[in-house]
C-alpha cells in the first residue's frame, strides 16, 4: 500500500482524568487513549478519509497490545510498529485545567529512553517512505540515538519536491525541553533535517528553538532561507500564518469552548495534509486545519476526538468562513509550484 500519509515517531497510552478542573492528586478515575503526536497525526487525517501509517515501537506488553488495537480502529497500518523487548509501553498522565488553560504532561516510561527512541535505520522500509504522499516527523524523534540517525536516514530518502509536485515533507517544530540537553542542541539537530523538509509547522517558542528569536515573519522568512518551502508558524490569540516564497496568508482562530487544549495541534496537522494531498489553496487549508483543531480543544480526548470532514466544514460554515471544495483539481499551490 502507498500511503497519503506516512508518520514517524512517538506513540503512547494518554491517560486522561475524568475529572475535570482538579489536580491528578484529587483525580478519582480516569480513561485511557492512543497518544503520540505523530500518531495522533495518522490518526487525524484518517478520518478525513486518508491512506495513513505510523513507524513507531512499543513495549512488549499489554499496553502495546492496546495501541495496535486502537491503530486499527481508526484505520491506521501499523505494519511498522513493532515492539522493543525490555522496554515498556510509555504512558502520558495530563491534568485538565480548562479555567486555568493548564494542560500539564506527566511522562512515564520515557525515560532514559522509550521504545519509539529504538527506531533504527536499518529496519526501515525506505520505499515506502520514499512513495508516501506526506512523509511526517517531529523534533522529538532527533532527541536521541538511534531514533535520530534514524530521522534522518528517512529524510535523505525522500525526493526533493517543490510544491504543487504532489509530495510533501513535513518537520513539526514540536520542542519539548524535558527531553533535551539544551535548546542549542536541539537547534543543532533541526538544522541537520531542515534541507530535506519542504512544511515546517510550529508555534513562536517551537520557531525560536529552531531557527533563533524574532518576529513570526522574520522566523518563516529564516525557516524558508533553510529551504523550507512552506513555513507555518502558529500565532497563539491571532490564529496561524502560512508563508511561501510568493505568499503570506494568515487564518483566524476558529473560537470555541475550550476544554482539553491537547491534541488540537495534532488535529491541525492532520487536517493540513488533507488540505494539501486535496490541493486546495493555502488560505483554505489553514482554515480548514484551525477548524479541525477547534473541534479537538473542545472536547476531553486527542484519537478518539479527531473530527471528520462534515464536522469541520460544518464548523466553518457556522462560522462564516469559506467552505473548501471537495474535488481536488488544479490548485493555488501547484501553480504557485510551477514558478517556483
Amino acid at each position: 500500500m502507498t500511503h497519503e500519509l506516512l508518520t514517524i515517531g512517538r506513540i503512547s497510552v494518554d491517560i486522561y482524568p475524568n475529572d475535570i478542573g482538579v489536580g491528578l492528586e484529587d483525580v478519582n478515575s480516569f480513561g485511557k487513549y492512543l497518544g503520540g503526536s505523530p500518531s495522533n497525526v495518522a490518526v487525524a487525517a484518517a478520518r478525513h478519509g486518508r491512506r495513513t501509517g505510523v513507524i513507531t515501537r512499543t513495549g512488549d506488553d499489554a499496553f502495546g497490545t492496546y495501541l495496535h488495537r486502537e491503530l486499527h480502529k481508526f484505520s491506521v497500518d501499523d505494519t511498522f510498529v513493532t515492539p522493543v523487548p525490555g522496554l515498556q509501553t510509555p504512558v502520558t498522565f495530563c491534568a485538565i485545567k480548562p479555567a486555568t488553560d493548564e494542560f500539564p504532561l506527566y511522562f512515564y516510561g520515557r525515560f532514559p529512553t522509550a521504545p519509539d527512541l529504538q527506531i533504527e535505520a536499518e529496519e526501515l522500509d525506505l520505499g515506502a517512505i520514499r512513495n508516501a504522499g506526506i512523509f511526517w516527523s517531529t523534533v522529538t524523534g532527533l532527541c536521541q540515538e538511534p531514533s535520530r540517525s534514524a530521522h534522518l536516514a528517512a529524510h535523505q530518502a525522500r525526493p526533493r519536491t517543490g510544491l504543487g509536485q504532489g509530495q510533501f515533507t513535513v518537520l513539526d517544530l514540536d520542542y519539548r525541553p524535558m527531553f533535551w540537553a539544551s535548546e542549542e542542541e536541539a537547534r543543532a539537530q533541526v538544522a541537520r533535517i531542515l534541507p530535506h523538509v519542504t512544511v515546517a509547522i510550529g508555534n513562536d517558542r517551537e520557531c525560536a528553538v529552531a531557527v533563533g528569536e524574532g518576529t513570526p515573519d522574520e522566523q518563516a522568512d529564516r525557516l524558508l532561507a533553510a529551504g523550507v518551502e512552506i513555513a507555518v508558524v502558529k500565532l497563539g490569540a491571532e490564529g496561524v500564518m502560512a508563508k511561501t516564497r510568493t505568499e503570506r496568508v494568515v487564518s483566524a482562530p476558529v473560537p470555541v469552548e475550550t476544554l482539553n487544549g491537547l491534541g488540537a495541534g495534532d488535529s491541525f496537522g492532520g487536517a493540513f495534509c488533507h488540505g494539501l494531498l486535496s490541493g486546495w489553496p493555502l488560505e483554505q487549508v489553514l482554515d480548514y486545519a484551525n477548524a479541525a483543531g477547534a473541534i479537538v480543544a473542545s472536547r476531553l480526548s486527542c484519537a478518539d476526538a479527531m473530527p471528520t470532514p462534515d464536522e469541520v466544514t460544518s464548523l466553518l460554515a457556522e462560522r462564516g468562513r469559506a467552505v473548501p471544495a471537495t474535488g481536488s483539481g488544479a490548485s493555488q499551490l501547484a501553480t504557485e509550484g510551477a514558478a517556483l
